[in-house]
């Protein structure tokens, strides 16, 4: 049954969790982790969970967790873009692709800039260098600070010419 005390005592141990990954301690953060989603799961505590795992270098795991992120809320856009950050890692950039087009219709997504960033990469990875232009253009467009997406789209625009 969920009560008040339970989804408090998740929050304190989500928000206890990411302290723990912010300082590099990612065993910690998984446990901690574990313990938010015991008490109350949530699609933020699944998706960085998979994020903990990113760190440890187990992608599967990650990619699992998010998965059972978008079980719980279908609507919330990190665990799209995150899975398409992990699939580009592990080289298949269609897939992630499928997935960061997923996370750029998520109605409850704060981060598009990221999705876009990503899916420049995976254009760029694939030799679809105009493609991945637009895609960090939009990325700067959206969240015009964000240092990656200038250097990304300046380095490949040097490529170019």
């Amino acid at each position: 049954m969920v009560t008040d005390s339970s989804i408090s005592k998740a929050q304190e141990y989500l928000e206890k969790a990411y302290k723990f990954q912010m300082d590099g301690n990612y065993e910690e953060a998984v446990r901690n982790y574990k313990l938010s989603i015991e008490f109350f799961p949530t699609a933020e505590a699944h998706t960085f969970l998979g994020w903990a795992y990113s760190f440890l270098g187990d992608l599967d795991r990650a990619i699992d967790e998010c998965k059972l992120a978008i079980q719980i809320d279908t609507d919330y856009g990190n665990p799209y873009n995150d899975i398409g950050s992990y699939l580009i890692q592990l080289g298949n950039y269609d897939e992630a692709i499928t997935w960061l087009e997923m996370a750029l219709k998520a109605k409850r997504y704060e981060s598009y800039h990221y999705a876009h960033l990503n899916m420049g990469r995976a254009y760029e990875l694939k030799g679809l260098w105009f493609e991945a232009l637009e895609e960090y253009k939009t990325a700067m467009k959206l969240e015009p600070k964000y240092e990656l997406a200038k250097k990304l789209y300046y380095t490949l625009q040097g490529k170019l010419n």
